[in-house]
């Protein structure tokens, strides 16, 4: 009587298991905070919109999404780009449009200067949510050359 060997079993190898990209401390510290400053200058246009009517609304939801406009400029010329790169042509109207000082300026111009246009502090509120929010996520400004710095 001939004996069977029964064939070895293949082993799958383990699955390979990822371990998330830990942030350091400080980072997280600092998107925190960033998105308690998100949370504040949306609860402020919110709050704007909802003492002056429908135009401050409007206009405070126009100025949360009209940064993000820049990532539209020379869409054509984006051919070739690697991925998540802006074409370098849009980058200084980008990180014009996401700088914070430019928005926190205008709002202490319009504290100290007889200006009474709620609709454009409310517009300077939703801007800078949306500036305070990108960097809560990890988005900020650009290198010339259009990645994200580090």
């Amino acid at each position: 009587m001939a004996t069977v060997i029964p064939a070895p079993v293949a082993q799958s190898p383990a699955p390979a298991t990822r371990t998330p990209h830990a942030l350091p401390l400080g980072v997280k510290l600092r998107r925190a905070a960033w998105l308690a400053v998100a949370l504040f200058w949306t609860a402020f246009a919110i709050l704007e919109g909802v003492n002056h009517g429908w135009l401050a609304g409007a206009v405070a939801f126009a100025f949360f999404i009209a940064p993000d406009f820049a990532l539209f400029i020379d869409v054509r010329g984006s051919a070739g780009l690697a991925r998540g790169q802006l074409s370098p042509r849009a980058v200084p109207y980008y990180n014009a449009a996401h700088r914070a000082l430019i928005p926190v300026g205008l709002i202490v111009a319009y504290t100290f200067l007889p200006v009474d246009a709620p609709a454009l502090f409310a517009g300077l509120c939703g801007w800078l949510a949306h500036i305070s929010y990108d960097r809560a996520f990890g988005y900020g400004l650009r290198t010339k050359e259009g990645f994200q710095r580090a």
